[in-house]
């Protein structure tokens, strides 16, 4: 199954975040992945930096590999607390080498209806396992094709743990 597939991917959230960015490449998106933006209270580090048609936009990526845990409202809460002070920073000084203009939160989970509901009310994107009705990850990756190369039931576990390791995480890697 492809949910189990995705929670092969870990213990690590790193190769989550990799499948994230070549999801959002394939929607047009130049994407950096892992890279570290000073807010203006601290650092940050960012698992997914995309920008398309001049909008800059910090995705956090909450992976779990366990069945049954939900991203809640403090999972949303934090992303736009992160988000905040980044953007303060770009406010207080117009040549900040990083701004953002939108905060995503993806998760290979569930959403909490609290979580939902924060996202919406301030305008963060939140996509989940399920969520939205259009464009969930589930969606995301059957409609690209691209799938994590945990799927391939001709691995072992021991091979595919060797290849992400190595850095592939998709099919097509291999």
């Amino acid at each position: 199954s492809l949910k189990r597939a995705i929670m092969e991917l870990g213990p690590t959230g790193h190769p989550f975040e990799n499948l994230v960015g070549e999801l959002l490449k394939l929607q047009g998106f130049s994407v950096k992945v892992a890279g570290i933006v000073q807010g203006l209270c601290v650092s940050h580090e960012v698992d997914v930096v995309a920008e398309r048609s001049g909008r800059h936009i910090m995705v956090e990526c909450k992976f779990h590999n366990e069945q049954g845990i939900k991203s809640d409202v403090k999972v949303a809460l934090y992303v736009e607390a992160r988000f905040q002070d980044v953007q303060k920073a770009w406010q207080k000084d117009p040549s900040h080498t990083q701004k953002f203009h939108e905060a995503w939160l993806v998760t290979n989970t569930q959403l909490t209806s609290d979580a939902i509901d924060y996202a919406s009310c301030v305008g963060m994107k939140a996509i989940g396992w399920n969520y939205p009705e259009q464009g969930s990850l589930q969606d995301l990756i059957e409609q690209t094709g691209l799938h994590p190369l945990t799927c391939l039931t001709t691995l072992s576990r021991s091979n595919k743990r060797v290849l992400l390791d190595k850095g592939l995480v998709l099919c097509k890697d291999v």
